[in-house]
């Protein structure tokens, strides 16, 4: 944000003065919400609504201030009853009941190099990985997908083991015991970020087992997020991957 470009702006008359406000204060007030506009600015990405136990309403105010203020839009775990609600008021929008993403993009990223992979350990952990393979693709992140992997058939893992170890970063996606995460470990030479489900049965304990397996993992260079959070892992992913590749570029 640039101060006196904001108040020249306003001399000029060509920036309102109620928006050059927002612009200062780097967040718009809803009553409902601060929208956060100034968080591209500070963190690289812009803000991520989260869509559970918002209204319709809450949630049209936030896309209409996010769109007018030129910024992409991505909705997180909205059911498929508030979807169809919205993107029928909002058809800009584009709604995955897999990963329970809504998305809009008005600014588009240049083709860049490199790549995240997405490893999945099985079909019923789907919805995880999307929510984590869609989440990098709406911060304009080149993502792989390598899906029903898991170590009950190993063989099906090593036939993609180049794959991954050609990404700048994996997220790992897995229930029952979560053994995926330290196989994959123990076979790159880049970053994991483990993302445990809550697939599984009884003593899986909704997640906590694959979530402690994790956390307890032989294999060097894994962080672990929470329970089902796609979100929370892609994000971490694409941090470290724009940090690589500028890197890269700076060489």
């Amino acid at each position: 944000m640039d101060m006196q470009d904001i108040l020249r702006r306003v001399q000029e008359g060509s920036l309102d003065p109620a928006e050059a406000e927002v612009q200062l204060k780097g967040y718009e007030e809803k009553g409902y919400a601060k929208i956060d506009h100034a968080r591209r600015g500070r963190q690289g990405f812009p803000e991520v609504i989260f869509g559970e136990n918002k209204t319709t309403e809450q949630l049209k105010g936030i896309v209409d201030s996010l769109v007018a203020h030129e910024e992409n839009v991505l909705i997180t775990r909205l059911d498929d009853d508030k979807a169809a609600e919205l993107t029928a008021a909002r058809p800009f929008l584009t709604y995955d009941p897999v990963s329970r993403l809504a998305a809009y993009q008005q600014r588009p990223f240049a083709q860049k190099e490199g790549y995240v992979a997405v490893v999945c350990a099985g079909t019923s952990d789907l919805p995880v990985a999307e929510e984590a393979a869609q989440t990098l693709d709406a911060f304009g992140v080149p993502v792989r997908r390598i899906y029903d992997v898991g170590v009950a058939g190993l063989h099906r893992l090593l036939d993609h083991v180049e794959e991954i170890r050609g990404a700048d970063v994996t997220v790992t996606v897995a229930g029952m015991e979560g053994a995926l995460t330290s196989v994959v470990g123990g076979l790159v030479d880049h970053p994991v970020i483990a993302v445990p489900t809550s697939v599984g049965y009884g003593a899986h304990f909704n997640g906590l087992a694959p979530l402690l397996s994790m956390l307890n993992s032989c294999a060097s260079g894994v962080s672990v997020v929470n329970i089902d959070n796609g979100f929370g892992g892609a994000y971490s992913a694409a941090v470290i991957y724009r940090a690589i590749r500028e890197e890269h570029h700076a060489k």
